[in-house]
């Protein structure tokens, strides 16, 4: 079982305001990045097939170099048995087709081909949710969104999940699809690991992605847009029909919130405080 998990570096808005080009691009190699947070939950559904099915997981993302810490954060906080980073110039500045374009054939690039391919729900910066969707139909492959929890049936070859109808959390239904498959987590996808087994191998897995991430590089693939053989008139901002028209930049928002600060020793001026904080603590 082999399983694929794509994610994308965001803008760590905790950080400040982030940094754009005289044509509204985001310079990602000068805004500090974070792993998109939905990606993680993707991440967590194909981490808990590893637990439960075995196999090998793969994390693979598109962008500049500082995407490697991107990857070392997935590895580190969720799991990774490896990681791909497909990045160079003419890579950059891809919307979602250009990008969808390039990871499917990344994915097509790797030896073991993958039984599943995972995507989060949608990235925290451009919000379309396009990338995932248009890497499946590049592969041409069978999707299921919306993904609230799933099994494998290895020797069926199928995949059965439940999914949000219309991604509405009071309507589920449950769909099967054949292997090879995609699969886009929802924000509300909850791992479970019923048996004691499970709980016990999970437990073996974190600590051994956690050592790894220590010296990830030595997990880590790059390719660039010729180890991939892709033309760089289709990729990158050349291969790009979408146009953007203009960006508001997100400022750091100002700190406007009055603190009190009393000492721990001080216990006359905890006791307004306390009178005024007692009737929350008991519900009242």
């Amino acid at each position: 079982m082999h399983t694929v998990v794509m994610t994308k570096g965001v803008p760590d808005f905790r950080e400040g305001q982030v940094s754009f080009d005289e044509d509204g691009h985001l310079e990602r190699g000068k805004t500090p990045t974070v792993m998109n947070p939905n990606d993680k939950h993707a991440l967590r559904a194909a981490f808990q097939t590893k637990v439960r099915n075995g196999g090998h997981v793969s994390l693979m993302s598109m962008g500049p170099p500082g995407y490697k810490e991107v990857l070392q954060e997935g590895m580190r906080d969720v799991y990774a048995d490896d990681l791909y980073l497909l990045s160079d110039r003419e890579m950059g500045a891809a919307d979602t087709w250009a990008t969808a374009m390039t990871v499917a054939t990344g994915l097509q690039n790797l030896d073991d081909q993958p039984d599943l391919v995972f995507a989060g729900f949608k990235t925290a910066d451009g919000e379309t949710g396009h990338t995932g969707p248009q890497t499946c139909w590049c592969l041409d492959w069978p999707m299921i969104t919306h993904v609230v929890s799933l099994d494998i049936d290895e020797d069926a070859g199928t995949v059965r999940a439940k999914r949000l109808v219309d991604g509405d959390i009071s309507e589920i239904e449950t769909v099967e699809a054949p292997m090879p498959c995609f699969i886009v987590a929802d924000p509300e996808f909850e791992p479970t690991y019923r048996k004691a087994s499970h709980r016990l191998n999970h437990k073996d897995l974190r600590d051994e992605t956690q050592e790894r991430a220590e010296e990830y590089e030595d997990y880590l693939t790059v390719w660039d847009h010729e180890d991939l053989n892709l033309d760089p008139d289709y990729i990158g901002l050349d291969g790009s029909p979408t146009i953007v028209s203009g960006v508001d930049p997100i400022p750091k928002a100002p700190s406007e919130r009055e603190a009190t600060i009393i000492e721990a020793d001080d216990s006359e001026a905890l006791v307004p405080i306390l009178d005024e904080l007692t009737p929350y603590a008991v519900g009242d």
